[in-house]
This record gives structure tokens, C-alpha cells and sequence, in this order.
């Protein structure tokens, strides 16, 4: 069972500030717990050298990176570790059935959904934490393909490099998107500085035209 944000949920449905009625706040906890039924959250993590060739440019076991934002973000790293997490093909059906029958609940189940894979993606992020603690190191916030100018394409350098499809059934599309759906990738970087945030990423994202900005 995933402990999620419910100010989280209310976020992605557009709610700033106001709380739903009645009737959406008994749809959002049924919709929760149908979702708590179906999901089966799994996660990968591997840690990889980190090589700085040149300005913006990164080495990650071989696959090279030209992103400015994820230069900034990984500034002194020595090593990265690169996630996957996946709520499972579950959320996935559950949410499409919806879309065929009652729309408003799909709606539900997705900002539900979004919510419960952000907080899975912080346990394991913590877990995270602690492991790199155990040597003397400290984690950056979780960075995205995708996130300002880090390319989506490579959601398939950190599929290969984790074994995704073998190790918890996640695949790419051709459009680089994750399947399922309520999945994440990213690179975590480690470092001997400290820094104050080292889970969530909107801090260090260019994207601050975004609905979903903290």
C-alpha cells in the first residue's frame, strides 16, 4: 500500500488553494482505493560512474548527455544512481477502463495515480539516501528525462542500462514514453557536498511555465 499526498492528488486535478465538495472527495478516496487494489509498485536502481568530458556534457556508462540543466543539477557529482519505478500495468488498465465508461473518474484515477508514483519514487529515493549516506555521500534532487533540456529519448538509455523490461515489465515507446504509464526513470546524482533538496526535482527544472510547478 502506497502513502500518498492527498494535496498532491488535489494538485494535479487543478484544486490550488480551494477543497472539492463532497462529491469529488468521496470519488477521490473510492478511486484511491481502487487503485491501492490494483497497483504493484516495483523499482530499480543501479549506481554508475560519472564522467564530465566537457562543458554541459555528461558520460554515463558510455552514453553521452548534452544537457545544461542536468550539468547544473549533477555540478561535483562523482557518481549517479539511475532509477526506474513503475505502479504497474494495473493503474494503467483500471484508468483506461474508466476512460470508456466514466470519464470523470479516469480524471481521478490519474491525478491519484500520479500522486501515488511520486510517492513511491520518495521511498525509494530515501532508501536511496541512506545507502549513499553509508559512504559518505549525498543525493541531488531527482532529475528526469524530459525535465528542461535533458532529451526524453534518453528514457532508453536508462531502460537498457537497468534492464527495465526483464526487471520490472517497464518499456519505451517509439515516442519515448514509459510503459506503463505511472512510471518514472531518472538520474540521482552523488555527491561529497550536501544538498538541501535531494527528492524532488521542480526546483532544479527550467520548465516554470509548468501547471504542475511547485
Amino acid at each position: 500500500m502506497i502513502t500518498f499526498d492527498r494535496s498532491e492528488a488535489l494538485r494535479y486535478l487543478g484544486y490550488r488553494g480551494t477543497e472539492p465538495d463532497a462529491a469529488v472527495e468521496e470519488s477521490l478516496v473510492r478511486c484511491a482505493e481502487g487503485l491501492q487494489d490494483v497497483i504493484q509498485p516495483q523499482s530499480v536502481f543501479r549506481r554508475f560512474p560519472l564522467r564530465h568530458p566537457a562543458e554541459n556534457m555528461l558520460d554515463v556508462a558510455g552514453v553521452a548527455i548534452h544537457s545544461n540543466h542536468l550539468a547544473r543539477n549533477l555540478k561535483d557529482c562523482t557518481d549517479v544512481y539511475l532509477m526506474a519505478a513503475t505502479l504497474g500495468i494495473g493503474a494503467d488498465r483500471l484508468i483506461a477502463r474508466a476512460s470508456a465508461v466514466r470519464m470523470s473518474d479516469a480524471v481521478i484515477y490519474q491525478a491519484v495515480a500520479a500522486a501515488m508514483i511520486e510517492a513511491y519514487c520518495e521511498e525509494v529515493n530515501d532508501m536511496l539516501r541512506r545507502e549513499a549516506g553509508n559512504y559518505g555521500l549525498y543525493c541531488r534532487p531527482r532529475f528526469s528525462p524530459g525535465y528542461g533540456d535533458f532529451d526524453i529519448g534518453h528514457q532508453r538509455d536508462l531502460s537498457r542500462l537497468l534492464d527495465t523490461p526483464r526487471k520490472i515489465g517497464l518499456t519505451v515507446t517509439e515516442s519515448c514514453l514509459l510503459a506503463p504509464i505511472k512510471s518514472v526513470t531518472a538520474v540521482i546524482g552523488l555527491s561529497a557536498t550536501p544538498q538541501p533538496c535531494h527528492r524532488k526535482g521542480c526546483e532544479e527544472c527550467g520548465k516554470t511555465d509548468c501547471a504542475f510547478r511547485r
